[in-house]
């Protein structure tokens, strides 16, 4: 197996979450049940199997890697991917493939597909992923990943199989459906983005950005620069109904050490365990 950068795995209810996210260097996170993506600031190896991706937003930490994802799956013979993005970024996100093809000398296939907040993406039968607006310096978007399920009307349950059938041939709607949040990435954004979209509080797993810790960093200024700060989660503590929560995209001005600290003082019981430091 070939390792070429650092990659963090933790498995929750099911579903296994990798990556790598540290605020100006590098952000990828897999899905892999789920097949999908989320960031290419870095390219894992093994992540090029996966066919679908889901860019938040075009500052190079989180698309630098997409011409080397497309082009290694089109040098192993695997389909072009699907890449979904903010819609203002598709035009020069192609621009850059196509630059990257002409010094290459190798094609760069895939599917950009350009995403407005509201937008819905089937990925499966059973799955659907719901861009968000966010807040951060350019167009941004989070995502939300929906387990759709359909549950038969109760006016229907005393029927029998053959009843049912003849119901559903006929035309007439016999479920409803239900969709259930199972994970939410935000990307960069300030607190906004978290308070806009209620959604990223009641998903199962929430992936989100805790870039700034320490206590003398002026909120304003990172607000402005689109970024959170461990006061903006504290101050949000009793809203995050989430199971699980993984705090990534930490700035390079501290250690891991320094990180843990910080938030043991805000945080000392971690959130009652639902706290995930991505280090």
């Amino acid at each position: 197996m070939v390792e070429n950068v650092p990659l963090l795995s933790h498995v929750h209810d099911g579903l296994t979450i990798e990556g790598y996210s540290r605020a100006a260097v590098q952000t990828c996170w897999r899905i892999s049940e789920l097949k999908l993506l989320f960031d290419v600031g870095v390219q894992p190896w093994d992540f090029m199997g996966t066919p679908t991706l889901f860019i938040s937003h075009a500052h190079l930490d989180h698309i630098a890697a997409l011409p080397a994802y497309v082009s290694r799956r089109r040098m192993m013979k695997m389909d072009p991917p699907v890449i979904y993005l903010p819609d203002s970024a598709v035009d020069t996100a192609w621009d850059m493939l196509q630059t990257f093809r002409k010094l290459d000398r190798g094609a760069m296939p895939c599917e950009l597909v350009g995403l407005l907040p509201g937008d819905e993406t089937s990925i499966s039968r059973e799955y659907i992923v719901t861009a968000l607006p966010t807040r951060h310096t350019i167009d941004s978007v989070g995502f939300v990943v929906h387990q759709i399920r359909h549950k038969l009307k109760p006016e229907f349950l005393e029927l029998s199989g053959e009843q049912i059938r003849n119901l559903k041939m006929a035309g007439t709607e016999i479920t409803t459906e239900s969709r259930i949040p199972v994970v939410a990435y935000t990307g960069d954004t300030a607190p906004k983005g978290l308070d806009d979209n209620p959604v990223f509080y009641d998903a199962k797993v929430l992936i989100s950005e805790m870039t700034f810790v320490a206590p003398e960093h002026r909120k304003d200024k990172i607000h402005k620069h689109g970024h959170m700060h461990i006061d903006d989660w504290r101050k949000r503590a009793d809203r995050f109904n989430n199971e699980l929560i993984i705090a990534g995209h930490l700035s390079t001005r501290y250690n891991d050490s320094q990180v843990k600290r910080f938030v043991d003082k805000v945080f000392p019981d971690r959130m009652d365990g639902r706290l995930k430091l991505w280090l």
